[in-house]
């Protein structure tokens, strides 16, 4: 009798116990991992970043409200991610949760929407059901947020990058990026010493209307200075990237010497360039064009590194649409849209955070890369053709020709063409053993040393597309970059541009 008396306390205490656990458990915020890949912790760099915070940080969640089943899981992953933020940032970070539809004032409701529009955060029409066997109806959301410091506001959009795969894989996908986006939003907004870079000038790079919204994207992330290689000694060490976008005029071995060196001194570069010249304008006025060489003369300085860009033009199975006159309708000419193989549709590397879970980027007569030999350098691939991809030769012939095959996907037999490719390492110089005595002691009078072999590890990012940043101009202004003016629909190179620099200089 005595030890049934004594399980039956026993119990009692326990069920006391868990009651007080599960009560405990509505005021604490806390994550355990569930599985073996740790998918519900915040990475170490996290961590550190939101343990460190010193300025307040306000983050406005627009994802609220009436949701369906999809964004209903992302919203729950956002606010499980936001709760471990506050948790760790020890009283910084305040989070609001906001429908912006719900305000029933139409100026302030149509005030904020203006204000989320112009962060790039426009509305999502979600088709939801309420109940089993009810009508089916539809809902404007927000799917994003804005993370907000002294310094300034970052807005995070959530459904940015998660590709076009099925339902399941589209929202696992948003969930597997939000840390990623909030903390280089966070990041982003509290700084303190904003990534000094260089737009390349001198050699016929655009600084027109084609390169205004490149110009203007990274005039927003970071310190844009110009940098002309024909008129300065040396680029600067100071400089954290060098942005070389669509040359078109030769290098000069002085200039490949200044390039040189500051990559073998630790410098990054992003260069975007083509060896071919091809445009639709100069289809459009003849039958048939020829791509000719560009002559720039730094590819033997990229073959030092690793790289080499071919003298060929890509073609894609899985490409984007032109716009052609196919007949008339009495005096009006009758256009159709026409998939163009010379416009791939490039996907990104899922294995390197530059081009994970990338959606696809708009190329235009875009080369072929291979990788060489280069001792101590790691190339990494960011962008390729598909898996149904195609090389032509020079003389690169183009003409509408191509459009009688670009639907049979037999004439597409090369899979995954590379067209992008990362190069990390300590280079070696392509000048060792070819300078001159004058040379040499004009360096050492300027109290400038040459290095056969660099000091630090260096980044060169290679993109054989020198339009793939560039946007075009109509009458009410510069279009995205990476939009189609066909199909009115924006790629993804925008994103490929911002990623490429957040990870060149290292934030």
């Amino acid at each position: 009798m005595k030890q049934l008396t004594t399980n039956k306390y026993s119990w009692a205490i326990l069920l006391v116990a868990f009651i007080v656990i599960i009560y405990a458990s509505l005021f604490i915020t806390y994550r355990v991992d569930l599985t073996a890949e740790k998918r519900f912790s915040l990475t170490n760099s996290t961590q550190k970043l939101i343990s460190n915070l010193e300025d307040p940080i306000t983050i406005d969640v627009y994802l609220s409200g009436k949701l369906a089943s999809g964004l209903r899981k992302v919203s729950n992953s956002v606010d499980e991610s936001l709760q471990q933020y506050r948790s760790l940032a020890k009283g910084t970070i305040s989070i609001n949760y906001i429908d912006p539809f719900a305000i029933t004032d139409d100026s302030l409701r149509a005030t904020l929407l203006d204000s989320l529009k112009r962060y790039g955060l426009t509305p999502f029409t979600q088709v939801a059901q309420e109940k089993k066997g009810a009508e089916q109806s539809q809902r404007n959301v927000i799917p994003g947020a804005l993370v907000t410091s002294v310094n300034g506001t970052y807005p995070v959009n959530f459904l940015k990058g998660a590709g076009n795969s099925n339902e399941e894989t589209y929202y696992n996908n948003i969930e597997s990026l939000l840390e990623y986006k909030f903390s280089s939003a966070i990041e982003k907004v509290t700084r303190k010493n904003i990534p000094l870079i260089a737009y390349g000038i001198g050699n016929g790079e655009p600084l027109g209307y084609d390169a205004s919204e490149a110009i203007i994207s990274l005039a927003n992330e970071y310190k844009l200075d110009s940098l002309n290689l024909k008129i300065i000694p040396s680029i600067p060490e100071a400089i954290e990237c060098f942005v070389l976008l669509q040359p078109t005029t030769v290098f000069t071995e002085a200039d490949k010497f200044k390039i040189d060196q500051y990559l073998l001194h630790g410098g990054t570069i992003l260069l975007a360039t083509d060896v071919l010249t091809a445009s639709l304008d100069s289809l459009n006025s003849k039958a048939q064009t020829i791509a000719f060489d560009k002559g720039l003369d730094i590819y033997d300085l990229l073959f030092k590194y690793g790289i080499r860009i071919n003298p060929d033009l890509v073609q894609d199975y899985q490409a984007t649409d032109i716009s052609l006159v196919v007949g008339t309708a009495g005096d009006k000419p009758q256009n159709q849209l026409l998939k163009w193989p010379y416009y791939p549709l490039l996907s990104g590397n899922n294995l390197h955070p530059i081009s994970k879970n990338l959606d696809p980027v708009f190329g235009k007569y875009v080369n072929s890369i291979d990788t060489v030999k280069a001792d101590g350098i790691t190339k990494t691939v960011l962008l390729s053709t598909s898996q149904n991809g195609k090389k032509i030769g020079t003389p690169a012939i183009i003409s509408f020709a191509s459009l009688k095959y670009a639907d049979d996907v037999k004439e597409f037999s090369e899979p995954n063409i590379p067209v992008a490719v990362l190069a990390e390492g300590k280079f070696k110089s392509l000048f060792a053993n070819r300078l001159s005595a004058t040379t040499l002691n004009s360096l050492q009078k300027a109290n400038t040393a040459f290095l056969p072999t660099a000091n630090k590890a260096g980044k060169l990012l290679v993109i054989s597309d020198g339009d793939i940043f560039l946007n075009e101009l109509t009458q009410k202004g510069p279009l995205p970059i990476g939009f189609n003016k066909y199909t009115s629909y924006t790629f993804a190179n925008k994103d490929f541009l911002m990623n490429c620099m957040d990870y060149l200089v290292g934030k």
